[in-house]
Protein backbone atom coordinates (compact mmCIF):
# COMPACT_ATOMS: atom_id res chain seq x y z
CA UNK A 1 0.00 0.00 0.00
CA UNK A 2 2.48 2.57 -1.16
CA UNK A 3 -0.18 5.13 -2.04
CA UNK A 4 -2.29 6.03 1.00
CA UNK A 5 -5.92 5.05 0.81
CA UNK A 6 -8.17 8.12 1.18
CA UNK A 7 -9.69 8.13 4.67
CA UNK A 8 -13.17 8.73 3.33
CA UNK A 9 -15.25 11.21 1.44
CA UNK A 10 -17.76 10.77 4.26
CA UNK A 11 -15.61 12.71 6.77
CA UNK A 12 -16.12 16.49 6.55
CA UNK A 13 -12.98 18.60 6.49
CA UNK A 14 -14.18 21.12 9.09
CA UNK A 15 -16.30 19.22 11.58
CA UNK A 16 -17.73 21.48 14.31
CA UNK A 17 -17.10 20.89 18.01
CA UNK A 18 -20.54 21.24 19.70
CA UNK A 19 -20.48 23.08 23.00
CA UNK A 20 -22.86 22.87 25.94
CA UNK A 21 -25.17 25.34 24.22
CA UNK A 22 -25.52 23.15 21.12
CA UNK A 23 -26.31 20.16 23.36
CA UNK A 24 -28.42 21.75 26.11
CA UNK A 25 -31.68 20.48 24.60
CA UNK A 26 -30.52 16.96 25.52
CA UNK A 27 -31.03 16.06 29.21
CA UNK A 28 -27.83 15.75 31.20
CA UNK A 29 -25.11 17.41 33.21
CA UNK A 30 -24.82 21.13 33.75
CA UNK A 31 -21.42 22.79 33.29
CA UNK A 32 -18.96 22.14 36.11
CA UNK A 33 -16.34 24.64 37.19
CA UNK A 34 -13.75 21.84 37.21
CA UNK A 35 -14.76 19.19 34.68
CA UNK A 36 -11.72 17.12 35.65
CA UNK A 37 -13.46 16.25 38.94
CA UNK A 38 -16.20 14.51 36.96
CA UNK A 39 -13.62 12.39 35.20
CA UNK A 40 -12.02 11.52 38.55
CA UNK A 41 -15.40 10.56 40.04
CA UNK A 42 -16.16 8.44 37.00
CA UNK A 43 -12.83 6.61 37.27
CA UNK A 44 -13.52 5.81 40.93
CA UNK A 45 -16.66 3.84 40.05
CA UNK A 46 -17.30 3.75 36.28
CA UNK A 47 -20.27 1.37 36.38
CA UNK A 48 -22.02 2.97 39.37
CA UNK A 49 -21.41 6.50 38.06
CA UNK A 50 -22.79 5.61 34.62
CA UNK A 51 -25.84 3.90 36.10
CA UNK A 52 -26.57 6.95 38.25
CA UNK A 53 -26.36 9.21 35.21
CA UNK A 54 -28.80 6.97 33.32
CA UNK A 55 -31.12 6.96 36.34
CA UNK A 56 -31.11 10.77 36.43
CA UNK A 57 -31.30 11.54 32.72
CA UNK A 58 -32.41 8.45 30.79
CA UNK A 59 -30.72 6.39 28.11
CA UNK A 60 -29.57 9.40 26.09
CA UNK A 61 -27.82 12.10 28.06
CA UNK A 62 -25.37 14.98 27.80
CA UNK A 63 -22.06 14.46 29.61
CA UNK A 64 -18.97 16.49 30.45
CA UNK A 65 -15.54 15.01 31.05
CA UNK A 66 -11.88 15.90 30.48
CA UNK A 67 -12.46 15.62 26.74
CA UNK A 68 -15.26 18.20 26.77
CA UNK A 69 -18.95 17.77 26.02
CA UNK A 70 -20.49 14.66 24.51
CA UNK A 71 -23.55 12.42 24.37
CA UNK A 72 -23.93 8.95 25.89
CA UNK A 73 -26.39 6.49 24.32
CA UNK A 74 -27.35 3.29 26.13
CA UNK A 75 -29.18 0.13 25.08
CA UNK A 76 -29.30 -2.38 22.21
CA UNK A 77 -30.95 0.08 19.82
CA UNK A 78 -28.24 2.65 20.49
CA UNK A 79 -25.55 0.02 20.07
CA UNK A 80 -27.00 -1.03 16.73
CA UNK A 81 -27.31 2.50 15.41
CA UNK A 82 -23.73 3.41 16.32
CA UNK A 83 -21.93 0.13 15.62
CA UNK A 84 -23.82 -1.09 12.55
CA UNK A 85 -23.58 2.49 11.27
CA UNK A 86 -25.85 1.84 8.31
CA UNK A 87 -25.92 5.49 7.23
CA UNK A 88 -22.18 6.12 7.83
CA UNK A 89 -22.92 8.76 10.44
CA UNK A 90 -20.29 7.74 12.98
CA UNK A 91 -16.51 7.86 12.75
CA UNK A 92 -14.53 5.34 14.80
CA UNK A 93 -11.21 7.05 14.09
CA UNK A 94 -12.44 10.46 15.28
CA UNK A 95 -13.94 8.79 18.35
CA UNK A 96 -10.85 6.85 19.40
CA UNK A 97 -8.14 9.26 18.24
CA UNK A 98 -8.35 11.58 21.27
CA UNK A 99 -7.73 8.51 23.45
CA UNK A 100 -5.32 6.41 21.39
CA UNK A 101 -3.62 8.54 18.75
CA UNK A 102 -0.39 9.13 20.69
CA UNK A 103 0.23 5.50 21.60
CA UNK A 104 -1.79 3.32 19.18
CA UNK A 105 -2.21 5.46 16.05
CA UNK A 106 -3.44 3.98 12.80
CA UNK A 107 -4.59 0.69 14.26
CA UNK A 108 -7.51 -0.97 12.49
CA UNK A 109 -10.00 0.46 15.00
CA UNK A 110 -8.75 3.97 14.15
CA UNK A 111 -9.75 3.70 10.50
CA UNK A 112 -13.07 4.32 8.79
CA UNK A 113 -15.08 3.23 5.80
CA UNK A 114 -13.09 2.39 2.63
CA UNK A 115 -9.67 2.66 4.29
CA UNK A 116 -10.85 0.40 7.09
CA UNK A 117 -12.34 -2.10 4.64
CA UNK A 118 -9.11 -2.36 2.61
CA UNK A 119 -6.88 -2.83 5.66
CA UNK A 120 -9.27 -5.25 7.37
CA UNK A 121 -9.41 -7.43 4.26
CA UNK A 122 -5.61 -7.48 4.05
CA UNK A 123 -5.22 -8.40 7.73
CA UNK A 124 -7.94 -11.06 7.67
CA UNK A 125 -5.54 -13.50 5.98
CA UNK A 126 -3.95 -14.01 9.42
CA UNK A 127 -7.23 -15.28 10.88
CA UNK A 128 -8.27 -17.82 8.26
CA UNK A 129 -8.76 -21.50 9.09
CA UNK A 130 -5.31 -22.88 8.35
CA UNK A 131 -3.37 -20.25 10.34
CA UNK A 132 -5.89 -20.60 13.17
CA UNK A 133 -5.24 -24.35 13.35
CA UNK A 134 -1.54 -23.60 13.70
CA UNK A 135 -2.19 -21.01 16.41
CA UNK A 136 -4.21 -23.57 18.40
CA UNK A 137 -1.28 -25.97 18.42
CA UNK A 138 1.04 -23.23 19.65
CA UNK A 139 -1.49 -22.07 22.24
CA UNK A 140 -1.91 -25.59 23.60
CA UNK A 141 1.85 -26.08 23.93
CA UNK A 142 2.33 -22.71 25.60
CA UNK A 143 -0.60 -23.09 28.00
CA UNK A 144 0.51 -26.56 29.12
CA UNK A 145 4.00 -25.26 29.74
CA UNK A 146 2.80 -22.06 31.38
CA UNK A 147 0.41 -23.56 33.92
CA UNK A 148 2.48 -26.59 34.88
CA UNK A 149 3.62 -24.99 38.15
CA UNK A 150 0.19 -23.68 39.16
CA UNK A 151 -1.42 -26.81 40.66
CA UNK A 152 -0.39 -27.29 44.26
CA UNK A 153 1.75 -24.15 44.50
CA UNK A 154 -0.54 -22.52 47.05
CA UNK A 155 -2.25 -19.16 46.74
CA UNK A 156 -0.97 -16.79 44.04
CA UNK A 157 -2.18 -13.71 42.19
CA UNK A 158 -3.92 -14.85 39.03
CA UNK A 159 -3.92 -11.54 37.15
CA UNK A 160 -0.13 -11.04 36.88
CA UNK A 161 0.30 -14.78 36.21
CA UNK A 162 -2.16 -14.83 33.31
CA UNK A 163 -0.78 -11.53 32.01
CA UNK A 164 2.68 -13.09 31.79
CA UNK A 165 1.22 -16.20 30.14
CA UNK A 166 -0.78 -14.28 27.52
CA UNK A 167 2.37 -12.32 26.64
CA UNK A 168 4.25 -15.60 26.17
CA UNK A 169 1.39 -16.98 24.06
CA UNK A 170 1.37 -13.82 21.95
CA UNK A 171 5.08 -14.33 21.27
CA UNK A 172 4.57 -17.80 19.82
CA UNK A 173 1.24 -17.31 18.03
CA UNK A 174 1.68 -13.70 16.93
CA UNK A 175 5.43 -13.48 16.38
CA UNK A 176 6.55 -17.08 15.98
CA UNK A 177 9.36 -16.65 18.51
CA UNK A 178 10.03 -17.17 22.18
CA UNK A 179 10.66 -14.03 24.19
CA UNK A 180 14.25 -13.37 25.10
CA UNK A 181 15.49 -10.92 27.72
CA UNK A 182 13.28 -8.21 26.19
CA UNK A 183 10.06 -9.82 27.53
CA UNK A 184 9.93 -7.62 30.63
CA UNK A 185 10.53 -4.46 28.58
CA UNK A 186 7.79 -5.43 26.12
CA UNK A 187 5.32 -6.09 28.93
CA UNK A 188 6.22 -2.77 30.56
CA UNK A 189 5.88 -0.96 27.24
CA UNK A 190 2.35 -2.25 26.65
CA UNK A 191 1.29 -1.52 30.24
CA UNK A 192 2.57 2.06 29.89
CA UNK A 193 0.89 2.51 26.50
CA UNK A 194 -2.52 1.33 27.76
CA UNK A 195 -2.35 3.47 30.91
CA UNK A 196 -1.27 6.49 28.86
CA UNK A 197 -4.29 6.11 26.59
CA UNK A 198 -6.63 7.00 29.45
CA UNK A 199 -4.31 9.22 31.46
CA UNK A 200 -5.69 12.59 32.47
CA UNK A 201 -2.58 14.47 31.25
CA UNK A 202 -2.75 14.30 27.45
CA UNK A 203 0.71 15.70 26.63
CA UNK A 204 3.94 13.67 27.06
CA UNK A 205 5.30 15.96 29.74
CA UNK A 206 8.19 14.75 31.92
CA UNK A 207 7.22 12.28 34.66
CA UNK A 208 3.69 11.76 33.26
CA UNK A 209 2.06 8.51 32.24
CA UNK A 210 1.70 9.86 28.71
CA UNK A 211 5.48 10.36 28.53
CA UNK A 212 6.00 6.74 29.62
CA UNK A 213 3.42 5.57 27.08
CA UNK A 214 5.06 7.46 24.20
CA UNK A 215 8.44 5.99 25.18
CA UNK A 216 6.86 2.53 25.30
CA UNK A 217 5.48 3.03 21.79
CA UNK A 218 8.91 4.10 20.53
CA UNK A 219 10.42 0.91 21.98
CA UNK A 220 7.78 -1.32 20.34
CA UNK A 221 8.07 0.49 16.99
CA UNK A 222 11.82 -0.16 17.00
CA UNK A 223 11.25 -3.80 18.02
CA UNK A 224 8.77 -4.53 15.22
CA UNK A 225 10.63 -2.40 12.69
CA UNK A 226 13.83 -4.40 13.14
CA UNK A 227 11.94 -7.64 12.43
CA UNK A 228 9.95 -6.74 9.32
CA UNK A 229 12.79 -7.20 6.83
CA UNK A 230 13.34 -10.75 8.10
CA UNK A 231 9.68 -11.63 7.48
CA UNK A 232 9.18 -10.18 4.00
CA UNK A 233 9.02 -13.02 1.51
CA UNK A 234 9.43 -15.62 4.26
CA UNK A 235 6.98 -18.38 5.06
CA UNK A 236 5.58 -18.63 8.53
CA UNK A 237 2.30 -19.44 10.27
CA UNK A 238 2.56 -16.70 12.91
CA UNK A 239 0.42 -13.57 12.63
CA UNK A 240 3.38 -11.19 12.21
CA UNK A 241 4.76 -13.04 9.18
CA UNK A 242 1.27 -13.34 7.70
CA UNK A 243 0.75 -9.57 7.99
CA UNK A 244 4.23 -8.77 6.63
CA UNK A 245 3.29 -10.66 3.47
CA UNK A 246 -0.39 -9.71 3.25
CA UNK A 247 -1.43 -8.02 0.01
CA UNK A 248 -4.32 -5.69 -0.69
CA UNK A 249 -6.76 -5.73 -3.58
CA UNK A 250 -4.10 -4.12 -5.80
CA UNK A 251 -1.59 -6.85 -4.89
CA UNK A 252 0.49 -4.40 -2.85
CA UNK A 253 2.17 -5.12 0.48
CA UNK A 254 1.54 -3.08 3.61
CA UNK A 255 4.23 -0.49 4.31
CA UNK A 256 6.61 -1.00 7.23
CA UNK A 257 4.87 1.70 9.25
CA UNK A 258 1.43 0.22 8.55
CA UNK A 259 2.67 -3.17 9.79
CA UNK A 260 4.18 -1.59 12.92
CA UNK A 261 0.95 0.24 13.73
CA UNK A 262 -1.20 -2.84 13.17
CA UNK A 263 1.07 -5.08 15.23
CA UNK A 264 1.15 -2.63 18.13
CA UNK A 265 -2.63 -2.54 18.14
CA UNK A 266 -3.17 -6.28 17.65
CA UNK A 267 -0.67 -7.17 20.38
CA UNK A 268 -2.32 -4.76 22.80
CA UNK A 269 -5.72 -6.28 22.12
CA UNK A 270 -4.44 -9.84 22.45
CA UNK A 271 -2.40 -9.11 25.56
CA UNK A 272 -4.50 -6.73 27.67
CA UNK A 273 -8.11 -7.41 26.75
CA UNK A 274 -7.64 -11.20 26.86
CA UNK A 275 -5.84 -10.96 30.21
CA UNK A 276 -8.87 -9.06 31.50
CA UNK A 277 -11.35 -11.51 29.98
CA UNK A 278 -9.62 -14.61 31.36
CA UNK A 279 -9.36 -12.99 34.79
CA UNK A 280 -13.09 -12.26 34.94
CA UNK A 281 -13.88 -15.78 33.69
CA UNK A 282 -11.69 -17.42 36.34
CA UNK A 283 -13.17 -15.09 38.99
CA UNK A 284 -16.72 -16.17 38.20
CA UNK A 285 -15.78 -19.83 37.97
CA UNK A 286 -14.16 -19.53 41.40
CA UNK A 287 -17.30 -17.89 42.77
CA UNK A 288 -19.52 -20.55 41.17
CA UNK A 289 -17.68 -23.89 41.44
CA UNK A 290 -20.72 -25.82 40.19
CA UNK A 291 -19.91 -24.40 36.76
CA UNK A 292 -16.40 -25.79 36.98
CA UNK A 293 -17.96 -29.25 37.33
CA UNK A 294 -20.16 -28.69 34.29
CA UNK A 295 -17.24 -27.50 32.18
CA UNK A 296 -15.05 -30.39 33.34
CA UNK A 297 -17.69 -32.89 32.22
CA UNK A 298 -17.84 -31.19 28.82
CA UNK A 299 -14.04 -31.17 28.57
CA UNK A 300 -13.80 -34.85 29.47
CA UNK A 301 -16.37 -35.70 26.79
CA UNK A 302 -14.19 -33.99 24.18
CA UNK A 303 -11.10 -35.73 25.53
CA UNK A 304 -12.83 -39.08 25.21
CA UNK A 305 -13.65 -38.30 21.58
CA UNK A 306 -10.22 -37.05 20.55
CA UNK A 307 -7.96 -39.16 22.71
CA UNK A 308 -7.08 -36.33 25.05
CA UNK A 309 -6.31 -33.24 22.95
CA UNK A 310 -8.46 -30.27 21.98
CA UNK A 311 -8.63 -30.07 18.20
CA UNK A 312 -9.75 -27.22 16.01
CA UNK A 313 -12.69 -29.32 14.85
CA UNK A 314 -13.92 -29.92 18.43
CA UNK A 315 -13.77 -26.29 19.60
CA UNK A 316 -17.46 -25.94 18.79
CA UNK A 317 -18.35 -28.75 21.18
CA UNK A 318 -17.26 -26.69 24.19
CA UNK A 319 -20.65 -24.98 24.27
CA UNK A 320 -20.91 -24.53 28.05
CA UNK A 321 -17.37 -23.18 28.14
CA UNK A 322 -18.35 -20.56 25.58
CA UNK A 323 -21.49 -19.68 27.56
CA UNK A 324 -19.44 -19.12 30.72
CA UNK A 325 -17.00 -16.91 28.81
CA UNK A 326 -19.84 -14.88 27.31
CA UNK A 327 -21.49 -14.34 30.68
CA UNK A 328 -18.21 -13.20 32.24
CA UNK A 329 -17.81 -10.69 29.39
CA UNK A 330 -21.37 -9.51 29.86
CA UNK A 331 -20.71 -8.66 33.51
CA UNK A 332 -17.16 -7.36 33.01
CA UNK A 333 -16.75 -6.32 29.37
CA UNK A 334 -13.08 -5.85 28.37
CA UNK A 335 -13.95 -2.61 26.55
CA UNK A 336 -16.34 -0.79 28.92
CA UNK A 337 -17.31 1.96 26.48
CA UNK A 338 -16.85 2.74 22.79
CA UNK A 339 -16.44 6.31 21.50
CA UNK A 340 -17.48 7.64 18.11
CA UNK A 341 -17.95 11.07 16.55
CA UNK A 342 -21.01 12.12 14.59
CA UNK A 343 -20.15 13.25 11.07
CA UNK A 344 -23.55 14.82 10.60
CA UNK A 345 -26.70 15.53 12.56
CA UNK A 346 -28.86 12.56 13.54
CA UNK A 347 -31.92 11.79 15.66
CA UNK A 348 -32.20 9.03 18.24
CA UNK A 349 -35.11 8.51 20.66
CA UNK A 350 -36.45 11.94 19.63
CA UNK A 351 -33.17 13.66 20.55
CA UNK A 352 -31.45 15.62 17.78
CA UNK A 353 -27.66 15.27 18.10
CA UNK A 354 -25.63 17.82 16.11
CA UNK A 355 -22.80 17.08 13.69
CA UNK A 356 -19.41 16.84 15.38
CA UNK A 357 -20.80 15.55 18.69
CA UNK A 358 -18.67 13.07 20.62
CA UNK A 359 -20.93 10.04 21.02
CA UNK A 360 -20.29 7.08 23.29
CA UNK A 361 -22.08 3.80 23.83
CA UNK A 362 -21.71 2.31 27.31
CA UNK A 363 -21.13 -1.44 27.22
CA UNK A 364 -21.06 -1.79 31.02
CA UNK A 365 -24.55 -0.39 31.49
CA UNK A 366 -26.07 -1.90 28.34
CA UNK A 367 -25.00 -5.34 29.58
CA UNK A 368 -26.90 -4.83 32.85
CA UNK A 369 -30.22 -3.43 31.66
CA UNK A 370 -32.92 -5.37 33.55
CA UNK A 371 -35.39 -5.23 30.66
CA UNK A 372 -32.83 -7.03 28.49
CA UNK A 373 -31.06 -9.15 31.12
CA UNK A 374 -33.43 -10.24 33.94
CA UNK A 375 -31.71 -10.14 37.34
CA UNK A 376 -28.75 -8.52 35.55
CA UNK A 377 -26.16 -8.71 38.35
CA UNK A 378 -26.50 -12.48 38.70
CA UNK A 379 -23.96 -14.77 37.01
CA UNK A 380 -25.99 -17.10 34.80
CA UNK A 381 -24.30 -18.57 31.70
CA UNK A 382 -27.57 -20.21 30.61
CA UNK A 383 -28.60 -16.77 29.35
CA UNK A 384 -26.54 -17.70 26.30
CA UNK A 385 -28.17 -21.04 25.55
CA UNK A 386 -29.85 -21.23 22.15
CA UNK A 387 -33.28 -21.23 23.78
CA UNK A 388 -32.65 -18.26 26.08
CA UNK A 389 -30.90 -16.25 23.36
CA UNK A 390 -33.85 -16.54 21.02
CA UNK A 391 -35.48 -13.16 20.48
CA UNK A 392 -32.75 -11.15 22.21
CA UNK A 393 -31.63 -8.06 20.35
CA UNK A 394 -28.58 -8.74 18.20
CA UNK A 395 -26.79 -5.75 19.75
CA UNK A 396 -27.65 -6.46 23.40
CA UNK A 397 -24.22 -8.11 23.94
CA UNK A 398 -21.30 -6.22 22.43
CA UNK A 399 -17.98 -7.00 24.18
CA UNK A 400 -16.35 -7.40 20.75
CA UNK A 401 -18.07 -4.41 19.18
CA UNK A 402 -20.19 -4.92 16.09
CA UNK A 403 -20.76 -3.99 12.48
CA UNK A 404 -17.76 -3.31 10.24
CA UNK A 405 -15.55 -2.83 13.31
CA UNK A 406 -16.40 -6.17 14.94
CA UNK A 407 -13.18 -7.41 16.57
CA UNK A 408 -11.08 -9.14 13.91
CA UNK A 409 -9.61 -11.44 16.56
CA UNK A 410 -12.97 -12.54 17.96
CA UNK A 411 -12.54 -16.21 17.09
CA UNK A 412 -8.93 -16.18 18.26
CA UNK A 413 -10.14 -14.96 21.68
CA UNK A 414 -12.73 -17.76 21.88
CA UNK A 415 -10.11 -20.30 20.84
CA UNK A 416 -7.51 -19.17 23.37
CA UNK A 417 -10.07 -19.09 26.18
CA UNK A 418 -11.33 -22.58 25.37
CA UNK A 419 -7.79 -23.93 25.10
CA UNK A 420 -6.87 -22.38 28.46
CA UNK A 421 -9.90 -23.71 30.34
CA UNK A 422 -9.56 -27.10 28.62
CA UNK A 423 -6.05 -27.51 30.01
CA UNK A 424 -6.72 -25.90 33.40
CA UNK A 425 -10.00 -27.51 34.46
CA UNK A 426 -9.58 -31.08 33.23
CA UNK A 427 -7.50 -32.10 36.26
CA UNK A 428 -7.79 -29.12 38.61
CA UNK A 429 -10.27 -26.91 40.38
CA UNK A 430 -10.12 -23.17 41.00
CA UNK A 431 -10.43 -22.03 44.61
CA UNK A 432 -10.79 -18.48 45.87
CA UNK A 433 -10.05 -17.48 49.49
CA UNK A 434 -12.84 -18.21 51.98
CA UNK A 435 -15.35 -15.37 52.05
CA UNK A 436 -13.77 -13.71 49.02
CA UNK A 437 -15.86 -11.06 47.31
CA UNK A 438 -13.37 -9.47 44.92
CA UNK A 439 -13.63 -6.19 43.08
CA UNK A 440 -12.63 -5.23 39.55
CA UNK A 441 -11.42 -1.83 38.48
CA UNK A 442 -13.69 -1.43 35.46
CA UNK A 443 -11.84 1.18 33.42
CA UNK A 444 -9.96 1.52 31.05
CA UNK A 445 -9.48 -2.25 30.73
CA UNK A 446 -10.97 -4.13 33.70
CA UNK A 447 -8.61 -5.79 36.16
CA UNK A 448 -9.00 -7.20 39.69
CA UNK A 449 -7.94 -4.60 42.24
CA UNK A 450 -6.18 -7.19 44.41
CA UNK A 451 -4.70 -9.24 41.57
CA UNK A 452 -7.27 -12.04 42.11
CA UNK A 453 -5.80 -14.47 44.68
CA UNK A 454 -6.46 -18.10 43.66
CA UNK A 455 -5.39 -21.65 44.39
CA UNK A 456 -5.28 -24.24 41.61
CA UNK A 457 -5.97 -27.52 43.38
CA UNK A 458 -5.25 -30.88 41.69
CA UNK A 459 -8.22 -33.25 41.68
Amino acid sequence: MNAPVPASAFIPANLPEPSYHELNHIPGMEPAKISMLRTINFLKDPLGYSQRMMGLYGRVFRRQDFGGWGVTMIGPEANEMVLFNKDKIFSSSLGWNPVLDQVFPRGLMLMDFEEHRVHRKALSVAFKTEPMKHYLGKLTEGIKRGITSWPGRGEFKFYPAIKALTLDLAASSFLGVEWGPEAHKINRAFVDMVLAATGIVRKPLPFTQMRRGVKGRAYMCAFFGAEIGKRRGATGDDIFTQICNARDENDELLTDQEIIDHMNFVMMAAHDTLTSSLSSTVYYLGMHPEWQDKLRAEINAVKAETGGELTYETLGKLELTEMVFKEALRLIPPVPSMPRRALREFTFMNHVVPAGAHVGINTMVSHRLPDVWPDPDRFDPTRFSAENSRGRHKYAWIPFGGGAHMCLGLHFAYMQTKSFLFELLADNRIELPAGYAGEFRMFPIPKPKDGLPVRIVPL
